[in-house]
């Protein structure tokens, strides 16, 4: 029998409520507490702080508080990642970042879901991964939704809500987010 943080991994449905969970969401506010609030510059402290709350990190990976997540744990970064002030990661599914991908301030990216049907909503959510290619650029306020693959080389327009898979060296902008363009590799 799965644990329900084993379930939220995995896609399925599962309890938030559950005790372990609540214990890492815990760990992770703490975490993120210290960042935002008691550090706030980019320190040695700091930096041991993201370490700690980000573990699967390439090199260079910077934050500028403040920053929030679920989990933290299930955050997956590349090399030179730059998340810019209030950037919101729901991380309860994973979400995988390339390397040399630059977030501008107030994106937010969503594994977090929810069941259509009221009843289920009551005691269940569930949560789809995301991955973010290398050499991307998400611009300011961008929403990253559920289950999205946004590919190598692209480029998210200000304010887009991303509703649906993005292909390579593609410039994607609007609600919901439509490829414009494809860029130079």
């Amino acid at each position: 029998m799965k644990t329900e943080k084993e379930k939220m991994i995995a896609g399925e449905n599962y309890f938030s409520g559950d005790a372990e969970l609540i214990k890492d969401r815990r760990k992770a506010k703490n975490l993120l507490h210290r960042l935002n609030v008691i550090e706030y510059r980019i320190t040695k402290k700091a930096r041991e702080i993201i370490q700690e709350l980000i573990p699967n990190t390439g090199t260079n990976l910077y934050i500028e508080p403040p920053f929030f997540c679920d989990y933290g744990y299930n955050i997956f970064c590349g090399d030179q990642v730059y998340f810019n002030v209030n950037c919101v990661v729901l991380d309860s599914a994973k979400v995988t970042i390339g390397s040399h991908v630059f977030f501008a301030p107030g994106v937010q990216i969503y594994t977090a879901n929810h069941p259509l049907d009221a009843t289920l909503r009551k005691t269940n959510e569930n949560a789809l991964p995301i991955t973010i290619g290398n050499d991307c650029w998400i611009g300011g306020n961008a929403i990253i939704l559920p289950g999205i693959t946004i590919g190598n080389g692209c480029v998210i327009g200000a304010g887009s809500v991303v509703t649906k898979d993005i292909p390579d060296n593609s410039l994607a902008v609007g609600n919901p987010a439509k490829v414009i363009r494809k860029l130079n590799k």
